[in-house]
């Protein structure tokens, strides 16, 4: 399926302004509306460069504003649904926001790619809905258990996105993806806070034990994964994205401490996160036999992007500011 018109909601946060680069990279006649509302992880900065590029637009705006998403539909083919409120911490704190923008916004979305006939909706999830996996991995077909509002919120638009597919044949597929790391991504998650703090000679605050394990996936595999869900995914599915990186904590800090020069003493351990899933872990079995598999190895990646926030401390020193 080419590309011809898509509207993605969320482009100037951390995953959707990398995706909107690869987008138009890769589809050059390919022609971009960007929806953000720029909350505090909504960055302008993210896709500066792209201003004058004829093939994109940028609406600042609310996903549950109803006449503007369904004005902007009209004018679309295809919806990439990025926008979300992702921050567990922050949905501890106060989950309101995150059931607004996250259930009420994708509903809102939803409706409006139903009346404009969309061809294809790609509703970008995460795989915190399933919650924690001491063994094994994650499939499709498992039973959702978020721990947290935040992914409460996210696994509620996972299902609302999948009825309007059974109920009314709205083109709807999820992908659920696992932690991603990169250019572009907001400071107060783990890797870029850990990485600037070092660089400013502050040292990390670790969770517990730091034994916690995640998978990780480098920004632009997961880009790829997306657009190649877009392309040859089957209506009404489900995809899980992941980067076979299954890493702790600790693993992640002592890559970049060693990266930075840095030793055991920038390390702050901190009361646990309430509520701290202890593993995640996804099998990819399905997207992989359709032909996608991950390109970028974590070590490499990490290099790369220690490299960039090392070069580009005018993006995120303000922002930690």
């Amino acid at each position: 399926m080419k590309c011809s018109k898509m509207l993605v909601t969320g482009g100037c946060g951390f995953i959707g302004s990398n995706f909107i680069r690869y987008i138009l990279e890769k589809w050059p006649e390919c022609k971009i509306i960007n929806l953000d509302k720029l909350t505090y992880a909504g960055n302008p900065d993210n896709l500066k460069d792209l201003e004058s590029n004829h093939n994109y637009d940028f609406i600042q705006g609310d996903i549950c504003q109803y006449e503007l998403v369904n004005e902007l539909m009209s004018s679309v083919d295809q919806v990439v649904h990025f926008a979300a409120e992702s921050h567990v911490d922050r949905s501890i704190e106060d989950g309101d926001v995150f059931v607004k923008t996250n259930v009420l916004g994708t509903h809102t979305l939803l409706r409006c790619a139903l009346e404009n006939k969309i061809d294809r909706f790609i509703h970008v999830s995460t795989d915190e809905v399933y919650g924690s996996i001491k063994e094994g991995s994650f499939t499709e077909t498992d039973i959702l258990k978020p721990s947290s509002p935040y992914s409460s919120s996210k696994a509620s638009s996972d299902l609302l996105a999948l009825s309007y597919y059974t109920t009314y044949g709205l083109p709807v597929i999820v992908t659920r993806c696992t932690n991603n790391f990169g250019p572009y991504q907001y400071p107060e998650k783990l890797i870029p806070l850990f990485i600037t703090n070092l660089m400013d000679d502050k040292k990390v605050p670790i969770y517990g034990t730091g034994l916690n394990v995640r998978d990780w996936i480098y920004v632009e595999d997961h880009c790829a994964g997306i657009d190649f869900v877009r392309q040859w995914g089957k209506e009404g599915e489900i995809y899980n994205i992941g980067g076979g990186s299954e890493l702790t904590n600790l693993d992640i800090t002592y890559r970049i401490l060693e990266a930075l020069g840095k030793d055991e003493s920038m390390v702050q351990y901190v009361e646990d996160r309430r509520g701290h899933d202890y593993r995640y872990s996804l099998d990819c079995t399905k997207l992989k036999q359709l032909g996608w598999q991950p390109e970028h190895d974590f070590d490499s990646s990490i290099k790369k992007t220690i490299q960039w926030y090392m070069d580009n401390r005018w993006w995120w020193e303000k922002l930690k500011q």
